[in-house]
């Protein structure tokens, strides 16, 4: 099934790819391209669009019609290519930082929008292709290359963030819940809406290095033995999910999606302002 994936979905001119041995973020990229298998999407209907940093790479492996922005405009310019082309499925490859740092605000503002594109966040709490600095997910205390004495900043909950902006679907998945991502993210590309999947990641190199998190097997086992699903944590006490993550779909509603309404507005106006 491997080699299927790879040979249908992946431009293997450009492999092998950059990411660190132990990486989390390939085993993510293919989890979306299996997503995209099941699907059974025609791929020049779809646009692979990313910013800036090691995820971002990902549009440069993966065979489908794919741009790599500037750093924290990949939402933005996925935005315009929806606006063009509503039926396209757009969506956008990122990271914690091109996402939720300088790419804030356009994260923010297309989650309050509700346009129908799908966010995949490779959050793996660090800007790894630039050396290590802590990013807006760092957990606090935690060290970085611009934080060696702690981190003192609140991190963010992307999955909260995309929530309480407007986004209609919202999950998380993680580097070893391999079965139930893909399930999550056929879910959000499937969603008419704004649809972010925070999903978990790993970096030995920098984050797990720098913060004594053992290897890259040792942070995917904690990944293992620390998340909850979604539905159980509902019945936990804020003190039993200290510490844990959550993954699974935590927010969905079906509030009108943005291109929808603006075409609208364009049929109501069709001839001529009235």
């Amino acid at each position: 099934m491997t080699h299927e994936i790879i040979e249908k979905y992946f431009r293997k001119d450009m492999m092998p790819h950059i990411f660190c041995p132990g990486c989390g973020h390939g085993v993510l990229m293919k989890d979306i391209a299996c997503a995209i298998d099941k699907l059974d999407v025609d791929k020049d209907k779809i646009c692979l669009v990313s910013g800036i940093g090691c995820s971002s790479r990902a549009t440069g492996y993966m065979d489908f019609n794919t741009i790599h922005t500037t750093h924290g405009r990949a939402i933005a310019v996925a935005t315009g290519i929806k606006m063009a082309n509503p039926e396209l499925m757009v969506i956008v490859i990122t990271g914690d930082g091109d996402a939720a740092a300088i790419g804030g605000n356009h994260f923010i503002h297309a989650a309050r929008r509700n346009i129908d594109l799908t966010v995949f966040v490779f959050n793996n709490n660090i800007y790894g292709m630039t050396g290590g600095q802590f990013s807006p997910t760092t957990p606090t205390d935690d060290y970085g290359t611009t934080a060696p004495y702690g981190n003192i900043d609140q991190d963010f909950d992307i999955a909260d963030l995309a929530k309480y902006s407007g986004a209609t679907f919202v999950a998380r998945g993680s580097v070893y819940h391999v079965d139930k991502t893909i399930r999550l993210m056929e879910r959000a590309m499937l969603h008419k809406g704004f649809s972010v999947v925070d999903c978990m990641s790993n970096c030995p190199t920098y984050y797990g290095r720098k913060n004594h998190k053992g290897k890259a097997p040792d942070m995917i086992r904690w990944q293992k033995d620390n998340a909850v699903d979604s539905k159980k944590a509902e019945t936990m006490t804020d003190e039993e999910l200290t510490g844990k993550i959550i993954i699974g779909e935590t927010h969905h509603d079906n509030r009108e999606e943005y291109t929808a309404k603006y075409q609208k507005i364009k049929d109501r106006f069709v001839g001529g302002i009235k």
